[in-house]
């Protein structure tokens, strides 16, 4: 992509800084951002959000590292846990609506989309030390899926749900896709 997804804009602002605004507009309590290619340079783009930077200096080792790092740091006590990646963007009213269908006792919700599981997903704050316990090599957050897979929810969604990107041209038809100037 040619610099951190994190900083790509998103609409006259660092993609991160987008995401950190939608998930507090959401209502989430705690935000707790993940870190680890040029830290630094993404982290001074947030100093006025209110969220948790946690470094991750072995990112390079897998993307479970970065999971266990912000499950260790989410409160003990919190009722769920959103997981949503920087390369996919949700505006606040998706998020809600995906909380709101996780409710209190919710195990796992995610969204779907024409038979096809998306992301952003919710785990029950119970699971928080399975997140704890992940590895890329047995499947990583989709273990904790597998092992829940009886108890999980799943959300009638848009096809917003499975948008990501890994390429600049992705990046540009996710643009288009939220009505975003490219």
């Amino acid at each position: 992509m040619g610099q951190p997804k994190a900083l790509l804009d998103w609409d006259g602002e660092p993609l991160i800084c987008y995401q950190v605004r939608q998930l507090l507009e959401a209502g989430v309590d705690e935000v707790v951002v993940v870190l680890g290619h040029r830290a630094d340079d993404i982290s001074r783009q947030m100093r006025h959000l209110k969220c948790r930077i946690m470094l991750n200096p072995r990112y390079h080792m897998g993307r479970a590292t970065s999971l266990r790092i912000g499950a260790r740091a989410v409160n003990r006590d919190a009722s769920a846990i959103l997981i949503e990646n920087v390369d996919s963007p949700r505006p606040a009213a998706f998020l809600k609506s995906l909380l709101a269908a996780h409710g209190t006792d919710g195990v796992i919700t995610r969204p779907v989309f024409d038979g096809r599981h998306g992301h952003p997903i919710v785990v029950s704050g119970k699971l928080r030390d399975e997140v704890l316990r992940v590895e890329d090599a047995t499947g990583g957050l989709q273990s904790v899926v597998d092992a829940h897979r009886a108890d999980i929810v799943d959300v009638p969604s848009d096809a917003s749900c499975e948008i990501d990107f890994n390429t600049p041209e992705e990046y540009e038809a996710a643009r288009r896709y939220f009505g975003i100037p490219v």
